[in-house]
Formats: structure tokens, sequence, C-alpha cells
């Protein structure tokens, strides 16, 4: 299974006994929305509910953090996940919440997992069909033991380092506003800037019209407009590390696969008063 499949695709597996599609939607920039009251409503044939939004470790100091690997066995154990599963990913959001569960299930080692190109959009599009209720999904008798790579993983800690002549390239997935400081952020309450020396990637410029990501070489140009050399490390970041992993996926279907994340970004990073700050365009 490809990492990206098609809504055509998805139609024609769908009833396989080992394609378990996971909806992944989540709204942290809509807080109005109710991601589990619209998978009630409507979702994608035996589809079940992820709660991504609920996916994250609160013990940790950092703002929405990626989950544990316990958390996630629990919760794919609970929506009956077996091992070895064709999971296909998809959402409804305005900010593509499905690539920060790839990125989340890729990191403790479940394999395979694929995105659906387009997500729900695309597939109401084309008159597929949909159900509606939450169907209880069949509990596993054991939970999986899972272990969490966090070598893809940047700490606070770790961009300061890099700031002190480090080798990574740091992209920045937010709009342009945000990241140039000419508009606050107000999803997180806190000024716009970025990280000093970072480049800009805005994340919705890696998607055609119809909300399927671009070709292999638009997504290369745009990398490349951005400043970027593919052939050296970079680390993503973006507001709190959901959009900064569609930019991972992207560079994923381009061949770079060491490419992290700073799982704080910057409602972590702007919230310390001691981490420096740039305003303005890339340099």
């Amino acid at each position: 299974m490809d990492s990206l499949v098609t809504t055509d695709w998805l139609a024609a597996e769908i009833g396989a006994g080992d394609v378990v599609v996971l909806d992944a939607t989540a709204h942290p920039t809509e807080p109005a929305r109710d991601a589990a009251a619209e998978h009630a409503a409507a979702h994608l044939p035996d589809a079940r509910f992820l709660d991504l939004r609920s996916l994250t470790d609160t013990a940790s100091s950092v703002p929405s953090a990626l989950p544990t690997a316990d958390q996630l066995a629990r919760r794919l154990a609970d929506l009956g996940v077996e091992a070895g599963s064709r999971i296909v990913l998809y959402d409804d959001s305005a900010v593509k919440t499905s690539a920060r569960a790839w990125f989340v299930l890729r990191m403790n080692g479940v394999r395979p997992v694929a995105i659906l190109d387009g997500g729900l959009a695309k597939w109401r599009a084309e008159g597929r069909p949909l159900e509606s209720g939450t169907a209880d999904a069949p509990a596993l008798a054991d939970t999986p033991v899972l272990l969490a790579d966090t070598s893809r993983v940047r700490t606070k800690a770790d961009m300061l380092a890099n700031l002190q002549g480090g080798t990574e390239q740091v992209v920045d997935a937010r709009d342009a506003g945000r990241f140039t400081g000419a508009t606050e952020d107000t999803v997180h309450h806190l000024p716009g800037g970025h990280l000093p020396g970072s480049r800009h990637l805005f994340f919705r410029d890696l998607f055609d019209a119809d909300g399927t990501f671009k070709d292999e070489e638009d997504l290369r140009r745009a990398f490349a407009d951005a400043g970027l050399d593919l052939a050296r490390p970079i680390a993503a970041t973006c507001g709190s590390g959901v959009t900064a992993s569609v930019l991972l996926f992207a560079l994923h279907r381009l061949g770079v696969e060491d490419a992290a994340l700073y799982d704080g970004s910057w409602s972590e990073w702007a919230a310390d008063p001691a981490t420096p700050k740039e305003t303005g365009a890339p340099r």
C-alpha cells in the first residue's frame, strides 16, 4: 500500500478484512466544531473515530505534546486495530490533521499506514457512500506493545542548540502573517514571529484546489522556492505540531525520511520570554 491512496483505491479496498479506516479529524483552529459529532453524522463506511485531539501527553510540559506509546497502544486496542492492518487515515479538517496522525503512528512503529488523498471532502464530492452513527469497534484482547522512536522529534533545547551553529534547516508551516509577525497568533494567543533563521512554507501551498497533494515535481519546487535543500537535515515547526506534520509527509513523499518535528513549536517557543524570536520575511 502506498502512503498516499486515492479515493478510487480505497473504494475498491475498503471491504478487505485487513483495511482499517480511521477518521483523524480534529479542529484545533476551529474550536466551535465538534469532530466526534461530525463523525457520528457522516463518515466513510466502517470508519472508526481516532479522536486525535485527545491523543496528547498531558503529563508533558509541552503544549499539545505527542502522545506516549502506551496512550497510542491503548487507543488502537480500543478501536480494534489488529497488528499488520492496512491503516488509512482521513480528515475533514482545515489543517489536514491526518498528517499529524500519520506522524504519530509512524514514530511508534505502526505500519503500514496511508493518508486518503483529498480526505472526506473529495470522497463526498464524488458521491461515494457515507455512514452515520458510532458503531462499537471490536476491542482487542491484548493491548499492542509499541516503542516510540523519538529520533525525529525535537525539543526546545534541541532547537536552541541548533541556533548555535547547528546543521538543521528549520521550516515553518504557518501562514505568512503569523510567521512574519504581521498578525497575532490568535489560535495560541501569542504574538506572531518565528524561530531565528527559519524558512517559510505555508502548508496549504502543498495542495491543489481539490485538496489533494500536489505532484512530486510541484512539491519539490515548493521546498526549493522556500530556500530549503532536501539533501540537508530539516526540522519542521508550526503552531503546535499539526501543520508541520503536513510538511513532513510531503518530505516523505519526496524520499526524505529523516526530517524532524519540533513538538512544542511556536506555542512553546513564543511562550518562553527567554527564547530569541524574529519577525519579518525569511532572511
